[in-house]
């Protein structure tokens, strides 16, 4: 019975060492040198190697980040005098905060409905056109059937 232990114990250390083994810090198998490269020329970088600058925007993008921002800050004093209303119209009867919020849609529905009645009536009226020739006009109409190798053309109506 004391063969037995003893093999595993001895199996156990070898499995041990072989793990320790594994464990060890290896030698680096890559090195990386990270001084900074000396500018040459005037070059600027590139802009989409990661870690690089952020591109520049156009024109047209710095156009639109401003009618963003600015569109942004415009909003503050609507949304303060929005909040100074709704706090003055909390300290006031129902009947009062019925008509606070209803007046802004018994005044848009009239101007809503003027502005598609005069949708309407710029469309309701038809375009004029006047065509005048100079020359005698051919009207007749060309059928034409082309299907297959051959295609066979018939002109009907009158000069």
């Amino acid at each position: 019975m004391d063969a037995r232990p003893t093999a595993a114990a001895d199996q156990a250390r070898a499995f041990l060492a072989a793990v320790e083994d594994a464990m060890a810090p290896a030698m680096p198998t890559s090195y990386r040198d990270d001084t900074p490269v000396p500018a040459i020329g005037t070059t600027p970088p590139v802009t989409d190697q990661p870690g690089a600058r952020r591109p520049p925007m156009s024109q047209r993008a710095t156009d639109a980040s401003a009618l963003m921002l600015s569109a942004g800050v415009a909003s503050l004093p609507i949304g303060g005098m929005t909040s100074l209303v709704l706090y003055t119209l909390g300290h006031a009867d129902p009947v009062s905060l019925a008509i606070g919020a209803g007046a802004p849609a018994s005044l848009a529905i009239p101007i809503i409905a003027l502005s598609s009645l005069v949708k309407r009536a710029k469309r309701a009226a038809p375009d004029v056109h006047h065509h005048h020739y100079n020359a005698p006009v051919d009207q007749r109409t060309v059928n034409a059937d082309a299907r297959g190798v051959w295609a066979k053309n018939q002109v009907r109506g009158t000069r």
